[in-house]
C-alpha cells in the first residue's frame, strides 16, 4: 500500500520535510515513488508548496496520507 508522507531533511535542529508518495512498509527516508512538494516548518512563514494534480492523483489510486500530511492538505484545499 502507498503512504504519501513526510521524508526529513535538513541538519541537526534545522528541519525542514519533503512531501513524498512511498510503500508504507519501507521506511521514510527510504527510496520514494514520488516528491509532491516540501515543508519548511522553521521558516517564519512556515513556506510549503504542494503539486495540487500529482497530489490528487495519487489519493485517487488509494495513497494514504499520514496525519501531518493531511493537515498540510487541508490548509492548501486538497480533498483527501
Amino acid at each position: 500500500m502507498l503512504a504519501i508522507r513526510l521524508k526529513r531533511m535538513g541538519s541537526k535542529h534545522r528541519p525542514y520535510y519533503r512531501i513524498v508518495v512511498s510503500e508504507n512498509d519501507k521506511t521514510p527516508t527510504s527510496s520514494c515513488v514520488e516528491e509532491l512538494g516540501f515543508y519548511h516548518p522553521i521558516a517564519t512563514d512556515k513556506d510549503t508548496k504542494i503539486n495540487k494534480e500529482r497530489a490528487a492523483y495519487w489519493l485517487e489510486k488509494g495513497a494514504r496520507p499520514s496525519k501531518t500530511v493531511l493537515g498540510l492538505f487541508k490548509k492548501h484545499d486538497i480533498k483527501a
